[in-house]
């Protein structure tokens, strides 16, 4: 499951801190969180993903409360449990699409699975795309490797930040789906931040998070 109950995060003491209203979803649900530009939305990611430390508040993710780890502790969860998606995808470029998928690994001081790489590349599509570097591909491609490597170690939680903020129509449809069944594969829930009103009508199982606008404050 996930949850969170009394989240405040203040930037400075001049400006009111931002409250997120309490929530909870069930393992393996598709969350939207919506709302206009500088609400809060990739504000609540960093909180998730163990990012931010807020000032109040708590979080569960399945039987972890992240934000009661010590950093490292925290550091070490997130590379197992959390899958980030980012809106700026930051793919290695010296790196081929197989050696990118390796890195949650090499990042968490592992032997890279060569086995489960391979069986990732199958289930998204990407094998005939391993050999290749981020300039190599088009935006749709390089969307799928930043899915394919938030996915790769089966996190409980997938966070994606404006997934579709840089594509066309067609590009947006296929990322949203490549989404759903990339966390299908591993039995992730799904948290997406995004400004775009149509995808809720694109995922219309999920449920609905919607974020106010914040007078006099500009934040993520």
């Amino acid at each position: 499951m996930l949850a969170w109950t009394g989240l405040s995060v203040a930037w400075s003491t001049q400006t009111p801190p931002i409250l997120f209203a309490d929530f909870q979803a069930p393992q393996g649900a598709r969350v939207v969180v919506c709302g206009p530009s500088g609400c809060g939305k990739s504000t609540l990611l960093a909180v998730l993903s163990g990012l931010l430390t807020p000032q109040a508040g708590e979080v569960r993710v399945g039987d972890t409360q992240p934000l009661r780890l010590s950093a490292a502790q925290r550091d070490t969860w997130r590379g197992q449990h959390i899958g980030l998606v980012p809106q700026r995808l930051h793919l290695a470029q010296a790196l081929t699409v197989r050696e990118n998928l390796a890195l949650p690994f090499v990042a968490a001081g592992l032997p890279v699975d060569e086995a489960l790489l391979g069986q990732r590349l199958q289930q998204l599509g990407l094998a005939s795309l391993a050999a290749r570097k981020p300039h190599e591909l088009s935006v749709g491609q390089a969307q799928r490797v930043a899915i394919a490597r938030a996915v790769m170690r089966a996190p409980r939680l997938l966070l994606a930040d404006e997934p579709t903020a840089h594509l066309d129509e067609t590009h947006a449809d296929a990322a949203l789906r490549l989404l759903d069944e990339a966390a299908a594969v591993v039995g992730a829930t799904v948290l997406m931040a995004t400004h775009d009103q149509r995808l809720l009508n694109r995922w219309p199982a999920a449920q609905c998070l919607r974020l106010p606008a914040l007078a006099g404050l500009e934040v993520a």
